[in-house]
């Protein structure tokens, strides 16, 4: 049985890291077998160009010391320099970095990003560490990390844990090992020191505008629709916004701490300012708690989970009652989940398409970067909303006339495309 066989076979036994590679491979299976390739090629898709584990030793503000472990997963570089990002958690495993990198491959490809996909992580909480000790981490990772890392090899970005601060620390880490700025090896990074504007809501506004296509898809328009948000950070809290600027009633929201509900909608901005203050949604004086659980089977016409992996499960897939879901997380849909939402009728707009509007203005800034030349914040969003919609349209049109789901759809345009790469360059020697 090869590593690929193992990997699909199901088992009760996997850690989520384990489940979501599981499951990538699962995709990548179903896509490899549609289009009729060989397996030799499926298990060169499969399998990561290039897998780095290091040690960071770090040196605590009271005065000990000890050691992390981070991991940087370059999945496939034949479209161009492998792009991913970052994250910071205690939770982070090499499989879950692994399936990371192999979703951002297919979401490179199927918006037609000239990159491949790479994913990092260090298994540290930041809550509990200081701004200091976050730095001394990120140093020490980038330094261990740079002989793969650079602008025409790996370009890092944030991600669950990390954010602006950090990509400045890797920039800056970078050039000062390399003797000279190199703005490019990171994307994200604040607008002072070469990021682009728009960059830190990209993500975020790419769900809601393919959000708003998969409610007209169906035939709701956004004056009548609800929605419930799972997760108020990077990208749920922005998604929230922008959906309830376009008219969307949203009903309930959580975050790590709990949910809160309210029937007639949350005053999104409100609740920024709460979170500001107190640091959760807990405790929003316009909305009553929830059992953060039960936000994921709501009667609403759109669900966005923007939080982490296998949320959605087969424990919980039958109850969902949402019409919509678009998914702002990666991988928060499991394979056993989406063939019970699939025989219920619920439209499933996966990850790598729904929450791809980061690495396409992530893109958008290295190409700024190597032109030092910016764009303003309108034609950033303009461009956006046209990749973001352009890729909605064709996986569309190609889960209609193949007869699949938009998952299945979107995940068989990029396997194309990035076997197509592959074949035309050839294999070395």
């Amino acid at each position: 049985m090869t590593q690929i066989e193992e990997l699909t076979t199901p088992t009760t036994h996997r850690s989520p890291g384990e489940h979501a590679l599981a499951d990538a491979q699962a995709q990548l299976a179903f896509a490899v077998d549609l289009l009729g390739y060989g397996s030799g090629l499926h298990q060169l898709l499969g399998s990561s160009r290039r897998e780095t584990r290091v040690s960071i030793p770090l040196r605590r503000d009271d005065g000990t010391m000890e050691v992390l472990t981070g991991y940087r997963v370059q999945h496939n570089f034949s479209r161009g320099p492998t792009k991913g990002g970052l994250r910071y958690s205690p939770d982070v495993s090499l499989d879950e970095v692994r399936a990371l990198a192999m979703w951002m491959t297919w979401k490179c490809a199927l918006l037609d990003v000239p990159y491949g996909g790479a994913k990092g992580g260090v298994t540290i909480d930041p809550r509990l560490y200081s701004q200091a000790e976050l730095e001394r981490v990120t140093r020490r990772y980038t330094s261990e990390l740079q002989p793969v890392l650079g602008p025409d090899k790996d370009i890092p970005a944030p991600d669950i844990g990390t954010d602006e601060r950090t990509m400045a620390w890797i920039m800056d880490t970078y050039s000062v090992n390399a003797g000279y700025t190199v703005p490019g090896v990171v994307t994200g990074k604040p607008v002072s020191i070469g990021g682009s504007l728009g960059r830190s809501t990209a993500t975020s506004r790419g769900v809601a505008q393919v959000a708003l296509a998969a409610l007209d898809h169906v035939g709701v328009a956004p004056t009548s629709a609800t929605a419930a948000v799972q997760g108020f950070g990077k990208v749920g809290a922005s998604a929230a916004e922008f959906l309830a600027d376009a008219g969307v009633r949203i009903v309930a929201i959580s975050d790590q701490y709990g949910a809160v509900h309210a029937s007639s909608g949350l005053d999104v901005m409100r609740l920024h300012e709460h979170v500001a203050s107190t640091g959760t949604v807990l405790g929003f004086a316009d909305a009553d708690p929830i059992d953060p659980d039960s936000l994921l089977t709501l009667a609403v016409d759109l669900l966005v989970p923007a939080a982490v992996e296998g949320v959605i499960n087969a424990t919980n897939a039958a109850e969902v009652r949402a019409t919509v879901i678009v998914e702002g997380a990666n991988g928060p849909t499991t394979a056993e989940a989406d063939q019970i939402l699939r025989s219920k009728g619920v439209l499933v707009v996966p990850d790598i398409l729904a929450n791809a509007g980061g690495v396409i203005v992530s893109y958008f800034e290295w190409v700024q970067g190597n032109q030092a030349f910016w764009w303003t914040a309108a034609e950033v969003e303009e461009r956006l909303r046209v990749r973001m919609l352009a890729g909605w349209s064709a996986v569309v049109e190609s889960s209609q006339r193949l007869g699949i789901t938009l998952r299945e759809a979107a995940t068989v345009i990029a396997v194309q495309r990035v076997a197509e790469a592959h074949q035309i360059r050839g294999l070395y020697p």
